[in-house]
This record gives structure tokens, sequence and C-alpha cells, in this order.
């Protein structure tokens, strides 16, 4: 079973930092991009970032682009993602899985999620 663990979220102020992280088991053999997507309540999940294997192909939502940064380890199946300047349109529940790009937009590749980790960001 497919186990997705996000952990680094928390309560900043505009302006501040936060690294999320993604611990990931029982993954499909060959696992292509994996990313990070949000969740704003009552709202759509929205793609945020898209990393392919071995730290290739980076994407990014324009509205993130410049702020965030996406890495992976493969070693130790863990993702990360980097967020300054985080401003309180950034405030949302967080959520890693696999993904892909589409039409300009990032998609997950199936209905996998674990409980997120939720970013709040004061003004």
């Amino acid at each position: 079973q497919v186990q997705l663990a996000e952990s680094g979220g928390g309560s900043v102020q505009a302006g501040g930092s936060l690294r999320l992280s993604c611990a990931a088991s029982g993954l499909p053999q060959r696992s292509g991009c994996m990313g990070w997507f949000r969740q704003h309540p009552g709202k759509e999940r929205e793609g945020v970032s898209c990393i392919g294997p071995r730290s290739h192909d980076t994407n990014y939502a324009d509205s993130v682009k410049g702020r965030f940064t996406i890495s992976r380890d493969d070693s130790k199946n863990t993702l990360y993602l980097q967020m300054n300047r985080l401003n309180p349109e950034d405030t949302a529940m967080y959520y890693c899985a696999p993904c892909y790009p589409s039409g300009g937009r990032i998609k997950s590749s199936f209905n996998w999620w674990g409980q997120g980790t939720q970013v709040t960001v004061s003004s």
C-alpha cells in the first residue's frame, strides 16, 4: 500500500519561510515524477510543483515560481519543498503525490493522498 507522509507545515507571518518534507513508501517500481499540491478551504486542489526522476525536469505553478524550490532525495524516498517569501495566498493544506505536467498545469497521476500538512500564513 502506498504511504505518503507530509510534514513541516506550520504558522508563519508573511515573508517567512517553511520547508516541507514528504516520506514516501510503497510507490510503483517505476515511479516517475513526484510533486506537491495544495488545497484551500472550499477550493479545488491545485498543483504547486513537480520534479522528475533523478531531480530532472522541474515544473512550478506561476504563483510560486521564484519563491518555492522542489527537490528530492531518491535514496531516502523523500521529497522536499522549500517555500520562501510566503504570503497569505499560500495558506492551504499541502500534499505530496505522483504527478505529471499537463497543459501548463501540474496534475496528480493517481488518487493517492496522505494526510497533508497545514501551512498558514498571516499578514
